[in-house]
């Protein structure tokens, strides 16, 4: 079975095309080294994923060409613990993190245009 669409099946990557695109920009390693697309995933084999902030270390447990409800796709992987306490500890940082644009309603009215032109005409 090709990487990428093991990928895709297991619901890593919502396209075959983005999963692809991941594999070629060296996103997803098999065994600690780059692959290709085309490579062919075997089960117990090791696969370290990153997808934008998020990063999986990962056991393959099962093969499967056709994507089916997310359920389904976890059982075609095991992750690891390592990787899970990664990942719940960076999800903890983001709920501290306060977002900067919090603070924004949308566009600025009359009032806050003529507060911004008199702080820059000082």
């Amino acid at each position: 079975m090709r990487l990428d669409k093991w990928l895709w099946a297991a619901r890593f990557f919502k396209t075959r095309t983005l999963a692809t695109d991941a594999i070629n920009g060296g996103k997803v390693q098999v065994n600690g080294s780059r692959v290709k697309a085309a490579r062919e995933v075997k089960v117990d084999e090791r696969l370290e994923i990153s997808n934008g902030e998020v990063r999986w270390e990962i056991v393959v447990k099962a093969l499967s060409d056709k994507r089916g409800p997310a359920p389904e796709a976890r059982l075609l992987y095991e992750e690891t613990p390592s990787s899970i306490n990664a990942r719940e500890a960076q999800r903890d940082n983001r709920k501290l993190q306060v977002d900067p644009a919090a603070d924004l309603h949308g566009r600025p009215s009359k009032r806050d245009r003529r507060q911004l032109n008199r702080i820059g005409d000082s």
